[in-house]
């Protein structure tokens, strides 16, 4: 997907209150793209060490990867072929990049090899020489090319867009591992952050059955709970690089806690919503009314990308959410008009100009409404077209 405007370069803003607005744009800059940096390089030293090493490792890769699945695993290396050089290379760097997104804690291993592209896979399995790739720093509006490294380590320059018709071994992240990773880590980071031990808060279930039973368990009579739930939803062409893969899709979604006066911020994980121009029929609950003061919500489309420090992100989404709340004297008064207030915070927080590939702002639905439903229901930017239904969900019966 096209990267329209990467997230991760707010990350200094919640911090730099007192400097001018240049050294802001320095200083988060060189954070973000520091970050980015490190994980590139890493990735790219993997590219090359596999190219140099691959008679070794090409037995084990050719029967991990298939047709049944196009990747394979730190893990899954390490077991096959514990002592070779690269099985360790690997296993270290994985090790680092979790450390430098902030979700170490939430996941083994995010690193794989994989297939760039299934339409690669006959000339893999008839013997083709493949290359090694990764991919590049920086947002790919920026990409030149896409540098590979061919089985005596020489270097090519490969077409963004274009799939080549070589066979490419991707260092990758594990995309739908990383993303659950990170969501983890910011729901944890921002329940910590807003200090509230409500069991809806810990942690906002894909499923309505699960989220029904955590607050039947927390009283002695279960109420209805009232949702909005997902229908479907499409996003737009935004010609994705292939060496990206598929899209991983996450939303934010802002409201105004119903007891105090300070911000609610939920991440909803996506993981189905793979490509553009596709319709995909999720059923998924996205907003539990519970958690919110009045009937509104806005609801953020992003797309998780390399150089995200999770924890990082959480603490400025809820940095940027709660300088709003305290400049506004009387929450009451404005009522709902509050929430595209929060949202427009957080999207005009994130700086024009990308310089690293990182979360990205895809579009947003504002003012979805308690009890209302929006069919084939256009996203303020037109990246994005969803429905939405309102649904009851009563307690179980005897």
């Amino acid at each position: 997907m096209n990267k329209l405007i990467p997230l991760t370069l707010l990350l200094s803003l919640g911090l730099t209150g007192c400097q001018t607005e240049s050294e802001q744009t320095t200083q988060t800059a060189a954070n973000a793209q520091s970050t980015s940096s490190v994980i590139a390089e890493q990735k790219r030293q993997l590219a090359l060490e596999l190219s140099q090493q691959f008679a070794q490792m090409e037995p084990t890769l050719r029967t991990e990867i298939n047709e049944y699945q196009l990747s394979v695993s730190v893990s899954s290396l390490v077991e096959k072929q514990p002592i070779a050089q690269f099985s360790h290379s690997l296993q270290s760097a994985d090790t680092k990049i979790r450390k430098v997104k902030g979700i170490e804690e939430y996941t083994n291993e995010i690193l794989e090899l994989r297939l760039a592209d299934p339409s690669m896979l006959a000339r893999w399995q008839t013997g083709q020489s493949p290359l090694f790739a990764f991919e590049p720093e920086g947002n790919d509006n920026t990409w030149n090319y896409i540098e590979a490294y061919d089985i005596n380590g020489q270097l090519h320059q490969l077409d963004v867009y274009d799939i080549p018709e070589r066979p490419v071994l991707v260092v990758d992240s594990n995309s739908h591992e990383e993303l659950r990773a990170g969501i983890a880590a910011m729901r944890e980071e921002i329940q910590r952050l807003q200090n509230t031990d409500s069991v809806e808060t810990n942690q906002l279930s894909r499923s309505a059955m699960t989220y029904s039973a955590q607050v039947a368990s927390a009283s002695e009579k279960a109420e209805p709970i009232s949702t909005t739930v997902l229908k479907k939803i499409r996003l737009n062409d935004d010609k994705e690089p292939w060496i990206s893969g598929k899209s991983e899709i996450y939303s934010i979604v802002t409201g105004v806690n119903p007891s105090r006066d300070e911000p609610i911020v939920d991440i909803i994980d996506m993981p189905y919503l793979d490509y553009d121009k596709q319709d995909y029929y999720p059923n998924q609950v996205v907003i539990h009314w519970k958690r919110y003061r009045w009937g509104a919500a806005d609801m953020i489309l992003m797309e998780q990308d390399d150089g995200t420090d999770y924890k990082q992100l959480a603490k400025l989404l809820v940095e940027v959410a709660t300088e709003v709340m305290k400049a506004i004297p009387d929450p009451e008064v404005q009522a709902y008009l509050i929430i595209p207030q929060l949202t427009g915070k957080i999207i005009d927080a994130i700086p024009d100009g990308a310089l690293t590939n990182d979360d990205d702002f895809v579009d947003v639905f504002y003012t979805l409404m308690q009890d209302s439903e929006y069919v084939d229901h256009p996203a303020a930017g037109g990246n994005a077209v969803a429905t939405f239904t309102p649904l009851t969900i009563n307690p179980t019966r005897d």
